[in-house]
């Protein structure tokens, strides 16, 4: 008679919850992220001089907000191609579009420069990243896919990874009191 051998059951070790506050990343990939940050920061920072001045890139001299210039119109007007064209083009004139416009320009490179309300400047700079996209659809190059959908992308990921953590302020601005009673903010 053979008898099979008796299985014993043994429990998994419990899992401990995950906390990512504990994830590790290496050095150099903190650093290259946080290059990478910085860089996107000062693409909306730049963005929001130059319309603001009209230094002559983007923004013709003498066409800034600051001479009464309107920094939304000849995108908005001129600018917005395919099935969303006519929605984008009813906003130009509207009273909130261009102040909307520039302090979302101002807030999303600040908080990515300085590595501070990352959550939020991911959020607010991949929305912004998403109405640019679907004003020209479809996108010149690629039927689906164009820097717009990268920087989106770009930005949730460096929100994920506490990119304002290396060679930025996010660890303190985590630990000031209205952050941590408002985590959104982080």
């Amino acid at each position: 008679m053979t008898t099979t051998p008796q299985r014993r059951h043994v429990p998994a070790p419990p899992m401990e919850p995950v906390d990512d506050r504990h994830l590790i990343i290496t050095t150099t990939a903190g650093r290259a992220l946080a290059v990478l940050r910085i860089a996107f920061g000062f693409t909306f920072l730049w963005a929001f001089v130059d319309k603001l001045f009209g230094l002559g890139y983007a923004t013709p001299s003498g066409k800034g907000w600051i001479d009464g210039g309107d920094p939304t119109a000849g995108f908005l007007g001129k600018g917005t191609s395919g099935p969303m064209a006519d929605f984008y083009q009813g906003l130009v004139g509207d009273w909130w579009v261009t102040p909307l416009f520039m302090i979302g320009l101002a807030g999303i490179g600040l908080a990515l420069t300085l590595g501070i309300g990352m959550r939020i400047a991911a959020v607010s700079g991949a929305l912004l990243y998403l109405l640019m996209w679907s004003a020209n659809l479809p996108p010149e190059n690629n039927p689906v896919l164009d820097e717009h959908i990268l920087g989106a992308i770009t930005l949730v990921v460096l929100a994920l990874v506490a990119a304002g953590n290396v060679w930025g302020l996010g660890r303190r601005w985590s630990g000031l009191d209205f952050v941590r009673k408002y985590p959104w903010l982080r």
